[in-house]
């Protein structure tokens, strides 16, 4: 046998699939970007103590309203100026991402496990048992998001812990919608009814059977809920609702510079352009997400 024919005949190395879906992301390079800002913000937010400028809550009595360093009467010590009572808007951003990513990171756990749960219960028990579970998410559906948010901070009362709850019972019924849906269809597959041939119990089959097989869809929306759960507390800050003063939190610190808009612009501009960059990043890498974990999109 020839060299060339043992060469043709050599098997092929696949790649693993973890560079297989690399490979796959990386061609969305709007995705790329985005993910290189979500890990930029995560480095700043964990690096805050010692690349921070100031501490959040230092006061500078002499530098009330301060412009940012390029406009006349700024300084470099306040690069992009400070608020009302001379605290450091840079730092306040910087310690401010902490509590952004805290809360996309709970509200996005929180909901998760939970929608998980409620969905491949329902799945799996039909009947009676899914009826009464999604009549509850279709009357959670049919009220305005954060209106929902808002009423139910009402009644727990306003705070930070409060707000991410609240948020976290929005996001639900989308999330045990998904996961009903996509349990359902693996349960009508080969490999499930040969899993319960083997005597597999129902929680068995439920997560290591079925739930793996599920978690594309899931991971995707996760994204994006983690983008919109840092917009929603944004808003619950700006309404008052949720994060308290003095806490460094983006849309706790748009709250605070209501009165200033005309007069200091960056104030507001600076969180707000926060805000924006953070979740426009993260909704550019779900959507890069999206199609490197659907295999008809990645075929096209």
């Amino acid at each position: 046998m020839t060299a060339s024919a043992e060469a043709v005949k050599a098997p092929v190395a696949r790649p693993s699939p973890l560079a297989d879906f690399w490979h796959s992301f990386s061609e969305n390079r709007g995705a790329v970007v985005g993910l290189f800002i979500f890990l930029l913000v995560c480095i700043v937010a964990l690096t805050a103590n010692w690349i921070a400028p100031h501490l959040p809550d230092e006061q500078y009595r002499d530098h009330l309203l301060a412009p940012p360093f390029w406009q006349a009467g700024g300084s470099l010590a306040f690069p992009l100026g400070t608020d009302a009572v001379g605290r450091d808007i840079l730092a306040r951003i910087m310690f401010g991402a902490r509590y952004s990513l805290a809360i996309g990171l709970i509200v996005v756990t929180l909901s998760l496990t939970v929608g998980i749960a409620l969905g491949l219960i329902a799945a799996y028990f039909r009947g009676a048992t899914e009826i009464a579970i999604m009549r509850l998410m279709d009357i959670l559906l049919a009220l305005p998001s954060l209106l929902l948010a808002v009423v139910i901070v009402a009644i727990l009362g306003p705070g930070l812990f409060n707000a991410m709850l609240a948020i976290s019972v929005v996001y639900l019924p989308h999330l045990v919608r998904l996961a009903r849906a996509s349990a359902i269809i693996e349960l009508s597959k080969d490999y499930v009814t040969a899993s319960r041939v083997c005597g597999a119990g129902a929680l068995r089959l439920m997560v290591i059977a079925v739930l793996p097989n599920c978690m594309a869809p899931l991971i995707v929306q996760a994204t994006l809920s983690f983008s919109n759960a840092i917009l929603d507390a944004a808003a619950l800050g700006f309404l008052g609702m949720g994060a308290q003063p003095p806490t460094p939190e983006w849309g706790t610190m748009l709250a605070e510079a209501r009165e200033f808009v005309l007069r200091a612009w960056w104030v507001v501009t600076f969180p707000g352009v926060a805000i924006l960059v953070t979740v426009l990043a993260l909704n550019i890498m779900g959507d890069g997400l999206r199609d490197a974990l659907d295999p008809k999109l990645r075929r096209q």
